[in-house]
């Protein structure tokens, strides 16, 4: 099997890693694991996502269960479906902001909740064994429109008593099909960048998360004079934001920004922030009565926590902001419609907003390629013994004065370090301290060629070792 199967989906290269078989025995070991009855079923816009969606409608109706297709779709407006409909279950066809080569899929359970990983796990293991009887009736397919409904809902989060002026840029992924229904729909003068849904990214990669998207951005928001800058990820469930002066806001203190406003209409509500947010945002969140409860990174474990706790809204580092009143699932256009409606009600520019959340030097999330991840994460257990410890995600190591968290990647063969400090010397002076004892493990990427090379050679060590077993064995004999 190929390693398509991750923590929160099934991702991977079109046609090597995942094609139409695959999918379709997908589809069947995915309704062979909950037995459903309904499996709401929507796709991007890929070039590859039709045949895809197709032949997991045939794995799915196969084993007996109807498909409510939506056709295509952002991944909020996948989640939205499944609970609008009162679906059993729903699969999208989708690999985000990867690019056009790659494709997959996201799962979800009755009213839009989280599938995990071990829920993935089992899928595998029953594409693995071919566990998936067919049923005697074959399932049915109805094409269910979704979109006005879900455009009607995202709005209603919005209240703008003052016009405003922004630029967007849909990063020519999925939103461009909803986000300019939605802002029609408002009382704002907006200016849109790529718009036109192209999934081979011709422009530049639809991740927020990454600055350098952002340029163009920040170009437009200069030019134009806009009061905020919004750039959506290429299916719909990130989102980051630019200031009117084009400075990026970081989008833990975005999202620390969403809560405080969420916290005047839920007083003593619950917020869940990642493990690698600022320490503002908890320290806010506070200070305007609320509960600040620190979680995992990734959707299935702040989702599941957040249904725990009943918790009001949830963020994260990379953009992803969760709202209960979405049935706890993660929507960019409704993140910046919350954002729009406080700037809209303030009458004060964004950057002043923020600036309550910018106490901290903060460096962003810095990336290592670690021969052995557990091992740098132990050398940095025991350099910083005398720290308060937490071991919740990897490795947050917290002083007085400065913190940091060290973790392994959930989707990529990385070690993320995000590191926070009081002063900015402070911070360059840690970073350069944390860097140099995780590089002591840090290896290059093998080329596809070095990397055959090496199997060559391994194979020649086993087979002249093999060769000197058998002399052995003979002299034995």
């Amino acid at each position: 099997m190929p390693d398509i199967f991750k923590a929160y989906d099934i991702r991977g290269i079109y046609p090597s890693e995942l094609d139409g078989q695959l999918a379709e025995r997908i589809g069947g070991a995915f309704v062979t694991l909950l037995r459903p009855k309904t499996v709401v079923l929507g796709h991007d816009l890929r070039t590859s996502s039709p045949a895809l969606a197709k032949a997991v409608t045939d794995g799915i109706t196969a084993r007996g269960t109807d498909v409510l297709d939506i056709g295509p779709c952002t991944t909020p407006m996948f989640y939205f479906a499944v609970a609008h409909l009162k679906a059993d279950a729903g699969m999208m066809v989708t690999a985000s902001h990867n690019p056009a080569q790659y494709n997959g899929l996201k799962m979800a359970k009755a009213g839009a909740a989280p599938f995990g990983d071990e829920e993935i796990q089992e899928i595998k293991r029953l594409v693995e064994r071919k566990a998936i009887a067919p049923a005697a009736r074959r399932g049915n397919v109805t094409k269910r429109e979704v979109l006005a409904p879900y455009i009607d809902r995202v709005c209603s989060f919005a209240s703008l008593p003052r016009r405003l002026k922004l630029v967007v840029d849909t990063g020519n992924g999925m939103c461009g099909l909803t986000v300019p229904e939605v802002l029609k729909k408002l009382p704002l003068e907006v200016t849109f960048l790529c718009k036109e849904i192209d999934l081979t990214y011709p422009n530049h990669e639809a991740n927020p998360l990454k600055t350098e998207t952002l340029k163009h951005l920040q170009q437009e928001v200069r030019k134009q004079h806009a009061d905020i800058g919004i750039a959506f990820d290429g299916d719909g469930d990130r989102v980051g934001f630019v200031d009117e002066r084009s400075e990026v806001v970081p989008m833990d203190l975005a999202g620390g920004l969403i809560a405080v406003e969420l916290l005047k209409k839920n007083p003593g509500a619950a917020i869940l922030y990642d493990i690698r947010s600022s320490h503002a945002v908890p320290e806010l969140v506070r200070a305007a009565n609320g509960t600040a409860e620190k979680t995992r990174v990734g959707h299935y474990f702040i989702k599941k926590r957040m249904r725990e706790l009943d918790a009001a809204f949830a963020l994260e580092l990379s953009g992803h902001y969760y709202f209960r009143d979405l049935s706890f699932t993660d929507s960019g256009i409704v993140a910046a419609l919350s954002i729009l409606s406080t700037l809209s009600s303030s009458r004060r520019p964004f950057s002043w907003l923020m600036k309550p959340f910018r106490k901290y030097a903060k460096t962003g999330e810095i990336n290592f390629e670690a021969a052995d991840k557990d091992a740098a994460l132990e050398r940095l257990r025991q350099r910083y013994a005398d720290a308060k410890l937490d071991f919740t995600d990897g490795i947050t190591i917290e002083y007085g004065s400065w913190w940091c968290n060290v973790r392994k990647s959930n989707t990529e063969p990385l070690l993320r370090l995000n590191l926070e400090a009081e002063s900015t010397e402070l911070m360059e002076e840690k970073v350069s301290e944390l860097s140099a004892i995780i590089r002591e493990s840090i290896v290059g990427v093998l080329s596809n060629e070095e990397a055959a090379a090496l199997r060559t050679a391994v194979r020649a060590v086993r087979k002249g070792l093999n060769r000197r077993l058998e002399k052995t064995a003979r002299r034995f004999v």
